[in-house]
């Protein structure tokens, strides 16, 4: 077997499973990195006075990290500045709050450069290279600069935006052109992926060869479609852990008969808390029989508090919350509990299944483990309702037993959130049936197969610098 590499943004010496400490993203890796013998590089998070490509390592819970520490300037230019102000919100379709610079694209090139001179010494003829994100669009380039001829793939878990929207990100072409490095890039679902096809088959001049392989000059790239899954296995034990089953029963004392709808978010723009908000709102205003029967509890912990939009939105969101409260809190009853801080998987999951309605309505997602989450965590015999926002990449494998709506319409999120609440039980366990079979079929452990079966496998993609 290969050894496998992963680089990514972000490396934390992985904790328990159940830790609520690790993203969706972070333990995905870890569950692939304990099927290969193999490393997780990366940024450690911490800063240092001089980058010296001294490298870290750490073995824990079956998985070896290898971290190097970063400048300040790398960190305000590379991470809050090219990845978290330009690129993040662009790909997420907000131009309107994307920051273009050259100190911010000079300090992005910059640290996948040097990213690239500390971890090739690292790679031997036979490792397979897996690099995720939009923090490293470049770096499978500059490994090929460097002599690496490994089989190098790429995963983007976030959206791809339309062809005229990513015309707005200066020398976006150049960009582009830097993932004919890899041997094969993966989307979460075709709609993303014909984006990305889009633009380099029409800006670029790339020629599609097959369905799913462009060729630019001497490089062929396999595209493939490829939506994550969590460790369902794990997450369905969790759910059932004592914890779990602690967290449900606080959970349903406090709600002293009502129903509960949950949402739990990184306290992000692209994650449509105000219009969530606003179409909870408007519920209460339409509903005003519903009003002391059922609460919101909003759990949305902190994220990139140094970048300004991110201020902006948990300061827009303590004031709409107060307001909500405000005008229609009662002395024994509060309609959005808004929380700002993280819980254990194990905890979250006893809150999921003491939801009667999961609502999960990003302005644009490129997956949302979250909705997957909140399915596994259900009690098959008396299963709550997913209300999903279309524009989650999860839209496309959940849809058929979701509520889907259009986060930017607070009547629509309004008139699902009464269905949800009146929907029988036989049609929430057909619906919630639907929904896991996929989320047990198509797992962390489907997609991370799927994925290096195709960049192991005998796949014939060039490999030319």
């Amino acid at each position: 077997m290969n050894r496998l590499i992963i680089i990514s943004n972000r490396v934390s010496a992985p904790t328990d499973s159940k830790s609520g400490a690790q993203g969706g993203l972070a333990v995905a890796l870890a569950a692939a990195l304990r099927e290969y013998r193999g490393l997780w590089f990366g940024w450690s998070g911490e800063t240092t006075d001089v980058f010296s490509g001294h490298i870290n390592f750490q073995r824990a819970h079956g998985v070896t990290t290898a971290t190097v520490d970063l400048e300040e300037q790398d960190v305000d230019e590379y991470y809050n500045g090219f990845a978290n102000r330009t690129l993040w919100p662009l790909f997420h379709y907000r131009i309107d709050l994307a920051e273009y610079a050259r100190d911010f694209a000079g300090g992005y090139k910059r640290v996948n450069e040097r990213f690239a001179d500390t971890v090739r010494p690292l790679i031997e003829p036979d490792d397979v290279i897996w690099i995720q994100d939009y923090h490293m669009f470049p770096l499978g380039g500059e490994l090929r600069d460097r002599g690496c001829k490994n089989r190098i793939g790429f995963f983007l878990h976030i959206p791809w935006p339309p062809r005229r929207l990513l015309n707005t990100l200066p020398e976006a072409g150049e960009l582009v052109a830097t993932l004919f490095a890899y041997d094969v890039i993966g989307f979460h679902i075709e709609e993303w992926l014909e984006s990305f096809c889009d633009f380099a088959v029409k800006d670029l001049g790339a020629e599609r060869v097959a369905p799913d392989v462009l060729k630019l000059g001497a490089r062929t790239v396999r595209v493939v479609a490829n939506p994550i899954g969590i460790d369902t296995q794990e997450f369905v034990a969790a759910a059932n852990s004592p914890p779990a089953r602690l967290s449900y029963r606080r959970m349903r004392d406090s709600a002293v008969g009502r129903d509960m709808i949950v949402g739990v978010d990184r306290l992000d723009y692209s994650k449509g808390l105000e219009e969530r908000f606003l179409g909870y709102e408007q519920f209460l205003k339409d509903h005003p029989e519903e009003r002391k029967e059922v609460f919101l509890l909003q759990i949305a912990p902190p994220s990139r508090g140094a970048v300004e939009s991110y201020q902006k939105i948990r300061a827009t969101l303590e004031g709409l919350s107060g307001r909500i409260n405000g005008g229609y809190a009662d002395v024994d009853w509060v309609p959005i509990r808004y929380v700002n801080q993280g819980y254990p998987r194990d905890v979250l999951a006893g809150i999921y299944r003491a939801a009667r309605i999961g609502l999960v309505t990003p302005l644009r997602d490129g997956m949302n483990l979250v909705a997957k989450e909140y399915v596994a965590a259900q009690d098959p015999e008396d299963p709550g309702v997913l209300i999903l926002s279309r524009f989650a990449g999860a839209a496309a494998q959940l849809g058929e037993g979701a509520l889907l709506v259009n986060p930017y319409s607070a009547e629509e999120m309004s008139d699902a959130i009464l269905r949800a609440l009146r929907m029988p039980r036989d049609e929430r366990q057909a619906r919630w049936r639907r929904m896991m079979d996929n989320v047990e079929q198509q797992d962390v452990i489907w997609w991370r197969k799927r994925f290096t079966d195709l960049l192991m496998g005998d796949v014939e993609v060039s490999a030319e610098a």
